[in-house]
């Protein structure tokens, strides 16, 4: 990501003043945008297409569409400038009024403006119109027909709009507010870093007057204008973290005698003599990003030292440095060769005295083809929190979170909505060791810059007491299990008193799974609605029921018709309550029996007893029970439970007979827990 700046642009060229759409006015306005000074880009559009220079929130002139029409010299002009005063506004993140001329520029038939409906695309989705935008993205698929990587942002963009539409109606556990007061001023601000009582961030306001005039030039130098040195310049500053949410605080520029250098992106070593730090000159010719390393001095910072060719390569960007909790590491974005695409994050270990090791790719699990930035390592959850614009997210740059050791990384998680939203979310810095209060810089409140809010987790307490079903006494040493949608597990054991209790950051569909040895396992489910305004899950008593092994247990009401084989409708019921018995307990395996009375001869049932039993097992695999889980067998009449007959087998017993038709399963193994 570009550190964004506000520009005051002063233009000192000669005749521009007077000029009516004239060439003049066009050729100022292209040496702007060639040299990325958008703003300034888009007041001399807006002059090239007759608007008022200072206009805030304009509309599209009346008429302008259908001069647009009418056969003229000038509108290749028209279309030119309105496609460039689109690009430039989207450039300086003016998504709102981007969107009003992308509309325009939608129509124009010349097809070096074929891309112009997936920017319109994008501002959409920036301005939370995310059906408009599946709309607008779907369409320029269909037209588009540029053998480019076009076509596969645009569907990346569908996906996310899709989930951006899931995620705001099923907003996450996090309370988010910005900062109020002067810490957010005029500028980015941007950046957060906590070491011991301060905080650090970036911001790119006022430090000064404007300066000498400054040239800029077209291509081939064909033309060349002028603009104020603007006093806009990033720069490092520190604030007492006791309180920065106060109404004002007070705000200290870190000074470290870097001449013509912008700095930003701090981070300080966890022993508080080390701050690694992102610079870059001012000066055009020297705009590549480098990381250095600056030593305290005293009660201040000393001159910053280039890290050197480990970290900085000639010709490539390297920024961003974040030291991990425990100091080990040293993580930074770079567009270094050896990566996926973009911009990749990096690590290499970080020695005592500041040097560090060789550089090594975090790898095509964290990385993508787009652009990471800013990680951030949590030692103590093992927790990478990291910005990406190449995955499906709310838009721009997404927070996302991954679980690893360096050494391997599990499949990054969207951090969801509200921690994200559909612009630029970067930079996070934890106040604690698991991060559960952070800070991060988001412009979601603003049309062009970053700002700096403070990030809280919100949590629901799981409490209560697991008890024996039998006795009614408490079990001591269950597992609880907490899972839910892109959470990760959460283990527990009761206590001796049977009692659970602990916290869960997750308000989507959540399932507690309770074990034990010697018991059958539970499952407990939540979805939404019951969790969105829960802040405490009590389930009083939760009792197992005992197990032995070995021992049969009857599935009452298995029903079968007269001499065959197949189940009723009644017994896939009964069949359904066992199957949830094997999917809380995978763990166990278990033998599924069937038994007859002795009407008949012997053969005869033992063969309608095990096609019998056959059948329920078939029914518990077609439900996706595996086969090595289960057993069958038919037992005949041999293992009566009732007598078949009385008076030494003279009279008929009908209540005994129908006790001994039934169908069984008992658990044959059940596998220790770990």
């Amino acid at each position: 990501m570009k550190f964004l700046k506000i520009l005051i642009v002063v233009l000192c060229f000669a005749n521009v003043a007077n000029a009516q759409m004239g060439s003049s006015n066009k050729r100022i306005a292209d040496v702007y945008f060639l040299n990325k000074e958008y703003y300034a880009a888009a007041e001399y559009y807006k002059r090239v297409l007759q608007i008022s220079p200072d206009s805030a929130g304009f509309v599209i002139p009346y008429g302008f569409e259908q001069r647009m029409k009418e056969t003229s010299p000038r509108k290749d002009d028209y279309e030119y400038a309105v496609y460039q005063l689109a690009s430039s506004l989207r450039l300086y993140k003016n998504f709102r009024d981007a969107e009003k001329w992308y509309a325009v520029s939608n129509k124009f038939t010349n097809p070096k403006y074929a891309q112009s409906e997936f920017w319109y695309g994008e501002c959409l989705r920036a301005n939370l119109k995310y059906d408009e935008a599946i709309k607008s993205f779907e369409s320029f698929i269909d037209k588009y027909k540029v053998n480019d990587d076009f076509i596969a942002k645009a569907k990346l963009e569908i996906a996310s709009s899709k989930y951006a539409l899931y995620e705001m109606r099923y907003p996450r556990m996090f309370k988010i507010a910005r900062l109020s007061n002067n810490i957010n001023q005029a500028g980015s601000n941007y950046a957060p870093a906590v070491s011991n009582s301060e905080l650090y961030f970036t911001s790119s306001r006022p430090v000064g007057s404007e300066g000498k005039n400054q040239i800029l030039e077209g291509s081939k130098g064909q033309l060349r204008v002028f603009k104020k040195e603007t006093p806009y310049v990033n720069t490092i500053y520190s604030v007492a973290i006791e309180n920065p949410t106060a109404e004002k605080v007070n705000i200290q520029k870190i000074n470290m005698d870097f001449k013509k250098m912008e700095s930003a992106a701090a981070t300080v070593h966890p022993n508080g003599e080390m701050m690694f730090l992102t610079a870059w000159a001012t000066d055009k010719e020297y705009q590549k990003r480098n990381i250095y390393i600056s030593r305290k001095e005293g009660n201040g910072w000393g001159a910053p030292v280039s890290l050197g060719g480990e970290i900085n390569i000639n010709g490539f960007n390297s920024m961003q440095p974040s030291v991990t909790r425990d100091g080990k590491y040293l993580i930074f974005s770079s567009d270094r060769p050896g990566g996926l695409g973009g911009y990749d994050l990096w690590f290499a270990t970080l020695r005592s005295d500041g040097s560090v090791g060789s550089p090594v790719n975090m790898g095509e699990k964290i990385n993508t083809k787009e652009d990471e930035q800013a990680a951030y390592y949590l030692p103590a959850t093992q927790k990478l929190v990291f910005s990406s614009n190449g995955r499906v997210g709310l838009g721009g740059f997404d927070f996302y979170e991954s679980v690893g050791d360096f050494a391997e990384w599990a499949e990054p998680i969207n951090m969801g909505y509200p921690f994200n939203s559909a612009k630029d979310d970067i930079y996070f810095a934890a106040l604690d060791d698991a991060g559960k209060e952070a800070y991060i810089s988001s412009d979601r409140e603003s049309v062009c810059c970053l700002e700096v809010f403070q990030v809280v987790r919100e949590y629901i307490s799981v409490q209560g007491t697991i008890l024996d079903c039998a006795t009614k006494k408490p079990l001591a040493g269950a597992t609880i299990t907490a899972v839910g949608t892109n959470v990760p597990e959460q283990v527990m054991k009761t206590d001796v008193n049977g009692r659970y209790n602990f916290q869960v950051g997750s308000n989507r569909d959540l399932q507690i799974n309770v074990m034990k040895d010697k018991y059958f396992a539970k499952n407990i489910s939540y979805n939404y609605a019951q969790l969105f305004k829960a802040d405490t899950l009590l389930s009083s008593e939760l009792c197992l029921e005992p197990m032995v092994i070995n021992k049969p247990i009857v599935l009452k009401n298995i029903l079968y018709e007269f001499n065959s084989a197949e189940l009723t409708d009644s017994s896939k019921k009964t069949l359904d309550t066992l199957f949830q018995v094997m999917i809380d307990n995978p763990n166990i395996e278990i033998e599924l029996s069937a038994h007859t009375d002795n009407i008949g001869s012997e053969p005869y049932n033992l063969d309608l007893s095990d096609k019998r039993a056959k059948s329920c097992v078939a029914y518990l695999m077609s439900k996706g029970i595996t086969p090595d889980r289960l057993t069958s067998k038919g037992y005949g009449f041999s293992k009566p439970v009732a007598l078949n007959q009385t008076e030494g087998g003279k009279k008929d017993n009908p209540a005994g007979r129908a006790l001994n038709r039934r169908t069984e399963f008992k658990v044959t193994k059940q596998k220790q827990i770990e």
